[in-house]
């Protein structure tokens, strides 16, 4: 080997990983669709087969991993006090959100969370990705939530978001907090309020990075709001007032004939933003009661769906405006199982989703809605918060239990590999290169060949 030639490996070597490896820097990936576009990761693991490392995770919370370079963070809620304070029980602010329903599945209230409130330690955890070492931790603050959660949701249950050079850590109610990639706290805001959320049901809708601004929704049963931050300094540059009760879903950011949309599902209607401003562009109602499910998006159309005490999915296009409902804009709508907790997945021109909570899964023509397949049983896989993933031709659909079902990214339904870790998982995994790194109830895995 020439001189040369060993100059160049020894320099690709030193490399950070960054600069020549992929990044899963938001939840939903690097399209907004929860696909990779050049992941390899592998298809068949168990808790001893394939896992580079596995770390313990302290506290409780259902945040997914995000990775940048050779860092790995998540967020946890570590209960401090044994001292439990009297539960704070949400009630609709006005006789508006206690009325008659909207949306296709009318509204009414579930069951909540249970137990007293105890101090928690909010945090933020940094990991080597090559070792798992944890490399730093900040606790963004300490404090006593005002209102309990549903029994199967933490009180971090929003993802972190990065952009390489600053990682951003979203509390709800505790507040927004932005790190250097080296733990150094750059700015934070704790002034948003108290979310009082349907039911106690709890917080968990995430933030989403795009430009020069952090986007945060709050939607909840008091007065809702998207803002959009400079995510440089935390300042706001512009807030929108929503009429919705309470959503979890999380913004997906669209480009668009030169300008960008923000598109966020609501109960009342499924919206657009204009990024630069937060002018409404267009809405549809038609969702379904308490929406969870985010956006997918692929060309001029977004594709927008909730599951909850009715069906409703919906193909926008971007080019309308005002009210699309019963208009062309409206490319396609589907009236039956479709996605609650988690949020579909669109890849090669496939939209995934499975009906409600369930693991049966439906696949159709993101174009037209065309059915590849419909409510087809996925063994082993009862119920899911995790959404689904695709990288390399696969497709990875994750259950509660912690088994994750790989198949075929393709139009007929062909199952691959199943694969369990031996404890439950609520956050989605994050494929990044040839790893997959999944955030289960009690551990951090990182799963490579």
């Amino acid at each position: 080997m020439n001189r040369r030639l060993l100059s160049m490996l020894a320099l690709t070597l030193a490399l950070p990983i960054s600069s020549i490896a992929g990044n899963w820097g938001h939840w939903r990936g690097p399209t907004g669709n929860s696909t990779s576009p050049d992941a390899n990761p592998p298809t068949e693991w168990s808790g001893t087969k394939n896992v580079k490392w596995k770390v313990a995770i302290p506290g409780r919370g259902s945040g997914s991993p995000v990775i940048w370079g050779d860092k790995v963070f998540v967020v946890t809620a570590v209960s401090v006090s044994a001292t439990a304070s009297p539960a704070v029980r949400s009630a609709p602010s006005d006789a508006r959100r206690g009325g008659k329903g909207r949306g296709r599945g009318g509204r009414g209230f579930g069951g909540g969370g249970g137990g007293g409130l105890t101090k928690h330690a909010f945090k933020i955890l940094c990991f080597d990705r090559q070792s798992g070492k944890l490399l730093w931790e900040q606790t963004a603050t300490e404090t006593t939530p005002h209102q309990r959660t549903h029994t199967t949701n933490g009180h971090a249950s929003a993802s972190p978001t990065t952009d390489g050079e600053h990682v951003y850590a979203h509390f709800g109610s505790r507040g927004l907090y932005c790190y250097t990639l080296e733990g150094k706290l750059v700015w934070k805001r704790a002034d948003f309020g108290k979310m009082n959320t349907r039911a106690n049901f709890g917080e968990g809708s995430s933030p989403t990075l795009a430009g020069n601004k952090i986007i945060v929704p709050w939607d909840h049963e008091g007065q809702s709001a998207i803002h959009a931050l400079d995510k440089r300094t935390g300042k706001t540059i512009w807030k929108t007032e929503r009429d919705e009760p309470t959503c979890w879903a999380t913004p997906l950011i669209v480009k668009h004939q030169g300008g960008s949309q923000i598109i966020m599902n609501g109960q009342t209607n499924a919206r657009s933003y204009d990024l630069e401003t937060g002018k409404e562009l267009w809405r549809c109602a038609g969702q379904t009661q308490r929406p969870v499910a985010s956006a997918v998006s692929m060309g001029d159309l977004v594709v927008v769906g909730s599951g909850f005490r009715g069906s409703y999915m919906g193909a926008f296009s971007l080019a309308g405006r005002g009210n699309l409902e019963g208009t062309k804009s409206v490319v396609w709508e589907l009236d039956r199982d479709t996605p609650d907790i988690a949020s579909p997945l669109l890849s090669d021109g496939r939209v995934y989703f499975h009906k409600g909570k369930s693991g049966m899964l439906t696949c159709v023509d993101a174009k037209t809605g065309k059915l590849h397949y419909e409510v087809e049983r996925i063994s082993g896989i009862n119920s899911t918060y995790a959404s689904p993933i695709a990288a390399n031709g696969h497709v990875y659909l994750t259950g509660r239990s912690g088994k994750t079902v790989v198949i075929k990214d393709s139009n007929k339904l062909e199952v691959v590999a199943a694969n369990s870790l031996g404890e439950g998982i609520d956050a989605t995994p994050a494929p990044v290169d040839n790893e997959l790194f999944i955030r289960g109830e009690r551990h951090l895995f990182c799963i490579s060949n």
